[in-house]
């Protein structure tokens, strides 16, 4: 290269200039950020080969790495594509009608026992997923529906009272952490919600307060840990900002919306 460049005529910062381009681009493409630094060394020795001062490099170095990082800006820019555009969008459907309510911590159990009502009482589950009521200690409730809970606390109770029946309502609804729609990012209200049958994207918009003004919603991800972590994209800011139905989707049990930020 230091014989090509003390051959040529054209002006010495021309060549170079024309030469950090082309490694800018080779640079954001191949991620061999020592290109450059090779060139500059090179250019370092032709002055010293021409005689020229030490202050003069320096000079023209400072002046072609103000050029070039413009030159940076726009290869990485051109180069580097969103990954939500490399994603499938989300089914617009998503939801099962077998889908059952699972109690989690921080759920509240009202038990019911007919004919029973000093047995009869509203409980919360602790945060180790038990409860305890009148004759019986401990019980677990989380990963169970209520169909479950009432079945085994009449088995359990049937020590003591004849023929019980039981019936579970659950009130104060938050069910299992792998079960909750968690949003994170740029949300107004980044936070984690129970799940609903028929649950949308849009929904779940509306209780986080929707997008902050940094957020790139069309550049959102759904992660859904229900299908070994796929991740589908998802247009937020037409959904949210432009009213644009056609971008909302249904939410599965354990998904989790990513917004990243936007650059500008």
């Amino acid at each position: 290269m230091c014989a090509r460049l003390l051959r040529c005529r054209v002006p010495l910062r021309r060549v170079i200039m024309v030469t950090l381009c082309n490694h800018a681009y080779s640079c954001v493409e191949g991620c061999q950020l020592g290109s450059i630094t090779n060139v500059l060394c090179t250019v370092q020795v032709i002055f010293r080969l021409k005689g020229k001062t030490m202050s003069a490099f320096f000079e023209l170095r400072s002046r072609l790495l103000r050029d070039v990082s413009m030159v940076f800006i726009v290869a990485i820019l051109s180069g580097c594509g969103s990954l939500s555009d490399k994603l499938q969008p989300a089914p617009a459907t998503a939801s099962t009608e077998d889908y059952s309510y699972i109690i989690g911590p921080g759920d509240n159990l009202n038990i019911i026992v007919w004919r029973n009502p000093e047995l009869s009482m509203s409980v919360p589950v602790r945060p180790d997923g038990k409860f305890s009521t009148p004759l019986i200690d401990e019980l677990v409730a989380q990963g169970k529906n209520p169909v479950e809970i009432a079945r085994e606390i009449e088995k359990m109770l049937g020590k003591y009272v004849r023929d019980p029946v039981v019936t579970v309502i659950v009130t104060g609804f938050v069910g299992p952490y792998d079960q909750q729609i968690r949003v994170v990012g740029e949300a107004a209200r980044p936070q984690a919600l129970p799940y609903k049958q028929k649950m949308t994207v849009l929904d779940v918009m509306i209780a986080v307060g929707g997008l902050t003004d940094f957020a790139a919603g069309n550049d959102a991800i759904i992660l859904r840990t229900g299908e070994s972590n796929k991740q589908y994209s998802v247009r937020l800011k037409d959904l949210v900002k432009r009213g644009d139905v056609s971008a909302n989707v249904e939410m599965k049990p354990g998904d989790i919306i990513i917004i990243p930020q936007s650059f500008f």
